[in-house]
């Protein structure tokens, strides 16, 4: 039986669709792998977003083409954002790669790869292989269909990426992901909730929505009772039921109404985790960046999310050393970082990326600069998110239950409503159960709790 290995790069989006072609894999009769040596095709799916995350899919794959124990006849191949963006040039940094597929053409890359497999395995392994190089990198509205609704075989878990979204009309300045992504597309809601209904059916508890700007799903569609099709979309989910948990990410201030902030306040099943991207705290960078709105307007919204949802956590992307950033500036992130008081934050130091309006512009900051704010920030985050985690010792979180403790396989694992990892030190659970765990201890973001 023939075996794939598939490495995923990048956001949730990626392993989304990543799950989508193992699913295709599967049910053609291949195993899946996390062995390089056994693996008979191995696929990257990549990420452009950051330069380091290209560079790391690129430096991966060149290992595994050069490696002498390697089969003969495996197929190479690269998805993914990436993909989209360099599309020929791939074979150029990596001669063996066999195919290059972008992110709405995940749909041929079994195919392709079965074919290829196939055609290799029925030569004599002692003759030249005579590499192919395919690719499909062309965005259309058929190709995103045609993914969403390939079935999942979930594999025991107990929640589930659903893709509702693809594509960005925004072009924030640093940005690559209109043109990998393509521009905005929205899926059916009747379509979304058939899926999520076959999920729950098939043990599935919680369920994550994904999109570029999730929360500007249906945004063509007008209101109905004061609510947008978001809303009303994560309304129709909650009342399916068996599912017990509703996640998504990752919204934009742009996106926001009245109605979604009212949505905490009525339904239950909706986590009490938010991530929120603020990229900057200076409304002179979120200009250059083409983030459409003022920082006090998205610190007004993070205090009415609290608000309607008094345990919220939120989390957030940054970016220090965007061109142009002063001192003032990278102050006036620290200061907004400090007056939300985020559950956890992800720094980025800015990374120019080919094509994009920022890479082109003036007074590109110095790269000890963008380290030294980097490495400020997360002292300062870091300090926020362990302290608010050491809070919520002595108190009872509701947790999912998702199997065993990947550093401790005798302790179970799982997450509260706020994302927060709770590992279970004492009492037993099932997987895919919500259980009430007294906290008792924090390693700083870890908690430790008893059922």
């Amino acid at each position: 039986m023939p075996s794939v290995l598939i490495k995923t790069y990048g956001c949730q989006m990626n392993e989304r669709d990543s799950e989508q072609v193992a699913s295709m894999f599967r049910a053609a009769g291949y195993e899946l792998t996390a062995d390089e040596a056994e693996a008979d095709v191995y696929l990257i799916n990549t990420c452009s977003v950051r330069e380091k995350a290209e560079l790391k899919a690129l430096g991966k794959m060149g290992q595994l083409c050069a490696r002498p124990e390697a089969k003969p006849w495996t197929v190479y191949g690269f998805m993914g954002c990436m993909s989209q963006s360099l599309g020929e040039a791939i074979f150029r940094e990596v001669p063996r790669v066999d195919l290059v597929a972008g992110t709405q053409q995940y749909h041929h890359v079994y195919e392709i790869c079965n074919r290829l497999l196939r055609s290799r395995l029925g030569m004599h392994i002692d003759r030249p292989l005579r590499r192919g190089a395919h690719i499909c990198t062309t965005a259309t509205e058929e190709g995103f269909q045609n993914m969403v609704t390939e079935h999942l075989d979930d594999g025991g878990k107990c929640s589930a990426f659903v893709s509702i979204a693809q594509g960005c009309d925004m072009h924030c300045s640093y940005c690559i992901v209109p043109s990998t992504r393509g521009p905005e597309v929205s899926r059916p809601a009747a379509d979304i909730v058939a899926e999520v209904r076959e999920l729950v059916s098939r043990g599935i508890k919680e369920v994550t929505l994904l999109g570029q700007i999730v929360n500007r799903y249906g945004r063509q569609e007008g209101l109905v009772d004061g609510k947008g099709a978001f809303v009303r979309l994560l309304e129709a989910l909650h009342d399916i039921e068996g599912l017990e948990r509703l996640r998504y990410t990752s919204p934009h201030p742009i996106g926001f109404r009245e109605d979604l902030v009212q949505a905490y306040t009525y339904l239950p099943k909706l986590c009490s985790h938010i991530h929120f991207p603020m990229q900057s705290g200076s409304d002179r960078i979120l200009r250059a960046m083409y983030r459409p709105y003022k920082n006090e307007t998205y610190l007004a919204l993070c205090e009415a999310l609290r608000a309607a949802r008094p345990d919220l956590a939120i989390t957030t992307d940054i970016i220090v050393g965007f061109p142009g950033e002063t001192d003032e500036d990278f102050a006036a992130t620290v200061a907004a970082v400090e007056r939300v008081q985020f559950d956890n934050a992800f720094i980025f130091k800015y990374s120019p990326r080919r094509g994009t309006v920022a890479a082109g512009l003036p007074d590109q900051v110095p790269a000890r600069i963008k380290e030294q704010r980097n490495h400020e920030l997360l002292e300062v985050t870091n300090r926020i998110a362990v302290a608010r985690n050491r809070a919520l010792v002595g108190t009872q979180q509701v947790i999912l239950v998702e199997g065993p403790s990947k550093s401790n396989p005798d302790r179970l694992q799982g997450r509260s409503s706020q994302n927060k990892p709770v590992i279970i030190t004492e009492g037993q659970a099932e997987v895919g159960s919500l259980v009430p765990v007294q906290i008792r201890e924090c390693t700083g973001f870890t908690l430790y709790g008893s059922v």
